[in-house]
């Protein structure tokens, strides 16, 4: 008898896994300085067990729903939008998983309500419990983001006035907006893309990073990939002036979805416009949406110099990994050019980059969207930082795009290795930390076994 699937059972298996995880970020997660436990307390590793057993229900839930989106019957998209539903409700009050960065969003937004300079100065220079709140690594720098995420995080913290609780599920709805974007732009995306709407939202709305680091941990990279999927549905249609002024909403979010605007002047020279109009009407309406946007936050032009403030000292990004090793090995050898060492790397990747995306867009300008879901893509793994989350960026696209079920399969494997990478507190792991995080995702494993052969034993009266 095969191990039973349908999709009350994905459903109610992935359920159970965020509920877990939910329920072990209670005391494992990126908790409030006030509320964080001892390291070594029972609390916390119970906590951590928790969380990667979690992990794994809800990957193995991932991963089979996605063959019944390949089975003969596949759910329609409406269904697999309840599924998204019911599977991020217990995450909605959760405290924030993996990563520590909503308290920087938290206090960024406090200093541009307070008129503070937000990318010349860091979170230290408004003191107080929030600043207290952001990991060390960022308190002494500079926002990376744009106009249009400071200028709700600004209007976020007025509202609140500072207060933790209100912050964070303001923080978290802001995400959930973004990730609901996603779902209804994914089938619309895909459907122009000549593929499956139902395999689209699986893969770029269902999957794991989704949940876990967009949903969990209320990353403003949900908004920008909302706002970048609307815009290209409307540059798709008959307007390309809101498609670019979406787009460039996205990108005054974070910078990278600013490649998008090639794929909102490649959707209208692919409906019949000419390249210089179609340039041209982009170019307008980004530079418009940018000076408003900006005047609107007034927070100025800082941002473009802050770019390069989530590249972290100890980043584990390819570049930097390389950059690091080559520099060690300088060290011994007594070479002068060890400093140099992670800049050149750097400097490598960035030009892999601009490679790859030009190489990407000559080869694919029929197919934007995909083009642009690559590109996004080899941007976050040849710049110099890198977040699990940051994956996102390509696969959310390559997910209303790929041109055959393989690519999915391949793209549907690094999220699932990726889900594993970060602890639920976002700090760095300890080997004690890494046996109890094995030890969660090997008793989820043993669990969902033991379902499996359940399952295959005959029940009296019934056939297999």
């Amino acid at each position: 008898m095969a191990f039973p699937v349908d999709l009350r059972r994905c459903r109610s298996l992935g359920l159970a896994g965020t509920a877990v995880l939910a329920l072990g970020g209670e005391t494992a997660g990126a908790l409030p300085v006030r509320d964080l436990p001892a390291p070594a307390s029972v609390q916390a590793a119970l906590g951590l067990v928790g969380v990667y057993f979690g992990v794994v229900l809800l990957t193995a839930a991932w991963l089979l729903l996605g063959g019944l989106v390949r089975g003969p019957e596949p759910p329609t998209p409406r269904a697999l939008l309840l599924v998204l539903a019911v599977w991020a409700a217990p995450l909605l009050l959760a405290p924030p998983l993996f990563s520590r960065d909503v308290y920087s969003y938290l206090a960024q937004g406090a200093m541009v309500h307070a008129h503070m300079d937000v990318y010349g100065q860091g979170p230290a220079r408004l003191g107080g419990p929030l600043a207290d709140e952001v990991a060390p690594v960022w308190r002494h720098t500079g926002a990376p983001y744009g106009p249009a995420f400071l200028a709700p995080a600004a209007a976020l913290a007025g509202l609140t006035r500072g207060e933790l609780p209100a912050g964070l599920l303001g923080m978290r709805l802001m995400a959930l907006l973004g990730v609901a974007l996603m779902a209804v732009t994914l089938p619309r995306l895909a459907r122009h893309s000549g593929a499956d709407p139902a395999a689209a939202l699986w893969l770029g709305a269902l999957n794991p990073l989704v949940l876990l680091h967009l949903v969990a941990g209320a990353h403003n990279d949900a908004l920008m990939l909302g706002l970048l999927g609307l815009g290209l549905v409307a540059a798709r249609g008959r307007r390309p002036a809101v498609g670019a002024l979406l787009v460039t909403l996205a990108a005054l979010i974070k910078a990278p979805a600013a490649l998008g605007l090639l794929a909102v002047v490649a959707l209208q020279v692919r409906s019949g416009r000419r390249p210089l109009p179609a340039f041209l009407t982009t170019a307008a309406a980004a530079a418009a949406t940018t000076v408003a946007a900006t005047a609107v936050a007034g927070t100025g032009y800082g941002w473009i110099a802050a770019l390069d403030t989530s590249v972290s000292p100890r980043n584990w990004a390819l570049t930097s990994l390389l950059g690091r090793a080559t520099g060690a090995l300088l060290s011994r050898l007594g070479s002068g050019l060890a400093p140099l060492a992670v800049p050149a790397w750097h400097l490598l990747g960035l030009t892999a980059t601009a490679v790859a995306v030009l190489l990407t867009w000559l080869r694919l300008r029929p197919r934007p969207v995909y083009a642009l879901g690559l590109s996004l893509l080899a941007v976050a793994v040849f710049g110099p930082a890198i977040r699990p989350w940051y994956v996102l960026w390509g696969l959310f696209l390559i997910a209303a795009a790929a041109p055959s079920t393989s690519v999915r399969h391949r793209v549907a494997a690094l999220a699932g290795v990726l889900a594993l990478a970060v602890l639920p507190s976002g700090g760095p792991a300890g080997l004690g930390q890494l046996v109890l995080a094995v030890s969660g995702g090997a008793l989820g494993v043993v669990v969902l076994w033991q379902a499996h052969q359940a399952s295959r034993v005959p029940v009296p009266g019934r056939t297999a």
